[in-house]
């Protein structure tokens, strides 16, 4: 790290000693013991301006408090058969970890429905996710292999969606920052043969294990080979832990149904047209190419 970076990292460190006791415990909840590798994260995602990324991160822990995001894994979405059809609609799971130790994330993006519950349960979900990922796999990854392990990798299936060129992505790229297109990798057909460079084969996502069309949701050994799946190992863990912090919390009394309800922040305007130049590029690509008829596979190293 040059001197420039560790200057900024002392200024962002100081100004994060005088905020408040609420906002510094809502930190300490996102960073888990590793202060200065969360404050890089947000200097690289501010191209290291410390006043933009101390602004970033202000905005995000006042946005936890004022949504009790340190309470979210208390709260459980009842009954489970409202939660399977979550997950059979919001297709995420942790298929296993790379060579490196990084959780393996995989997504359905293409066959994602989102029409089984309200928009709120599927907040709520996407939420819970992120935050067992950063409470609990990530330090437990970190201290399975001994070295402090913050980033996931994602392979995300793009089976379904109206982007058959994703070959043309370099279309694409040079809207995104450097350091971002350094990230995400377009891998053809299921794309085994290039992430067993960087995973063992049992890691590999149950959609990459097979050449050939198909679909992410399908195609599988059953569904406990099925990260997306409820029955899935990953998804009993974080749906038993959420259940028994809900428990510890309500001391035997009913856990409540419902769906939480959290206010999305504004964002950036300078992230919002950069998004907006995105999904219209990808949308140009789709109406030249149709509906997509084999599998290609996205490959995100995320920070």
């Amino acid at each position: 790290m040059s001197n420039t970076h560790q200057d900024a990292i002392k200024q962002f460190l100081s100004l994060m000693g005088n905020v408040d006791e609420k906002l510094n415990d809502t930190f300490q909840n996102m960073h888990h013991g590793y202060p200065t590798e969360t404050l890089a994260r947000f200097l690289k995602a501010r191209d290291w301006d410390v006043q933009k990324a101390y602004k970033m991160l202000i905005d995000c822990l006042q946005w936890r408090i004022q949504n009790e995001i340190d309470n979210i894994l208390s709260k459980p979405i009842i009954p489970a058969d409202l939660y399977r059809a979550v997950r059979d609609s919001q297709l995420v799971g942790l298929s296993g970890y790379s060579k490196e130790g990084l959780p393996v994330i995989a997504i359905g993006v293409g066959l994602s429905t989102y029409d089984k519950a309200s928009v709120n349960y599927y907040v709520q979900s996407h939420i819970q996710m992120n935050e067992y990922r950063d409470r609990v796999v990530l330090p437990a990854a970190t201290q399975k292999y001994g070295k402090h392990i913050s980033t996931c990798l994602k392979v995300l299936d793009m089976t379904g969606l109206k982007l058959s060129a994703l070959n043309q992505i370099k279309a694409v790229k040079p809207l995104l920052q450097e350091r971002t297109k350094r990230k995400i990798q377009v891998l053809q057909g299921c794309g085994r043969d290039e992430l067993l460079k960087v995973m063992d084969y049992s890691s590999l996502p149950h959609f990459c294990r097979k050449e050939g069309s198909g679909s992410s949701r399908n195609r599988s050994n059953g569904t406990i080979d099925n990260c997306f799946s409820l029955d899935h190992s990953y998804h009993q863990q974080l749906y038993n832990y959420i259940r028994h912090q809900a428990n510890l919390i309500e001391s035997g009394r009913p856990i409540k149904q419902g769906s939480v309800h959290v206010e999305f922040p504004e964002p950036d305007p300078e992230d919002t047209k950069i998004a907006k130049t995105i999904e219209s590029e990808f949308q140009r690509l789709a109406d030249q190419n149709g509906i997509c008829n084999s599998l290609n596979g996205l490959k995100v190293n995320g920070d």
